[in-house]
């Protein structure tokens, strides 16, 4: 089990670690390297990558975005929107050997202090790869899909059958 385990900013020299994390965590949901690139240099601030006793072993990607709606898979965004009225959590990764080191919940809960202190009254994400239980162990909600629109629950369907778009309100 590793002693070290550290949460730091992402730079553009780590999205090749991103990119292999990525590959082997949602191999279901591929993206282009551009759109990682993308997302770290939209939103410096919502991107971090976790190391393990210095080597890189999860991620997390997170930016403003408009309530109830969702950037296409393997999409870019062009611009972060102004105004925006949710704190979108695109993307946390984590390989196995991080898994249970308690990791997922320190950067989640910075990502909602982030979030809070932006004056943002929500938070979103899409659930997939069975992780609706973490997500509700952090004060995350399923919407009902009756409640959302037609083009979301087809974006929704684009991830996968299971996928459910969550809402933390603060």
């Amino acid at each position: 089990m590793s002693n070290t385990i550290h949460w730091r900013p992402l730079t553009p020299s780590d999205l090749p670690a991103v990119e292999a994390i990525a590959a082997i965590v949602h191999p279901g949901f591929p993206e282009d390297a551009a759109v990682f690139a993308e997302r770290q240099s939209l939103y410096p601030d919502g991107t971090r990558l976790l190391e393990l006793d210095g080597v890189p072993a999860g991620y997390v990607l997170s930016h403003p975005w408009h309530f109830k709606q969702l950037p296409a898979l393997n999409a870019l965004l062009g611009a972060v929107p102004e105004p925006a009225d949710t704190y979108y959590i695109h993307d946390l990764a984590l390989l196995n050997k991080a898994r249970g080191t308690g990791a997922a919940a320190r950067i989640v809960g910075e990502i909602q202090r982030h979030a809070r202190g932006h004056g943002f009254a929500n938070m979103s994400l899409v659930a997939v790869n069975d992780s609706l239980p973490f997500w509700h162990k952090h004060g995350f909600r399923a919407l009902s899909p009756s409640v959302l629109s037609p083009e979301l629950l087809a974006k929704l369907a684009s991830y996968e059958a299971a996928a459910r778009f969550m809402v933390k309100t603060f």
